[in-house]
């Protein structure tokens, strides 16, 4: 049954890291975060309870990271603003 959930897990992620050639970088994050913590989680547990559950803490890691890279990326472009207005 182990080995069973772990071609899946990795199978599954496969596929989904495989079609996010198309997807923006919000989407890319969360379904990774979503792959890799379905497939820990299921791999280290055995049950696709838990996977399901490492799959949406997973996604919403994912969707955290997203959102500081966003702010970060947010607070850069201000100081470069800020810099260029005060070099003139």
């Amino acid at each position: 049954m182990n080995r069973n959930l772990t071609i899946c897990c990795a199978l599954a992620a496969t596929l989904m890291l495989g079609g996010c050639e198309s997807m923006t970088d919000t989407q890319r994050r969360v379904g990774t975060g979503a792959a890799v913590g379905g497939a820990v989680v299921g791999v280290a547990s055995g049950d696709w309870g838990w996977a399901a559950a490492g799959a949406a803490a997973g996604a919403a890691t994912g969707y955290l990271y997203d959102k500081s890279k966003k702010n970060q990326q947010s607070a850069y472009e201000q100081g470069v603003k800020d810099g260029q207005g005060r070099s003139r």
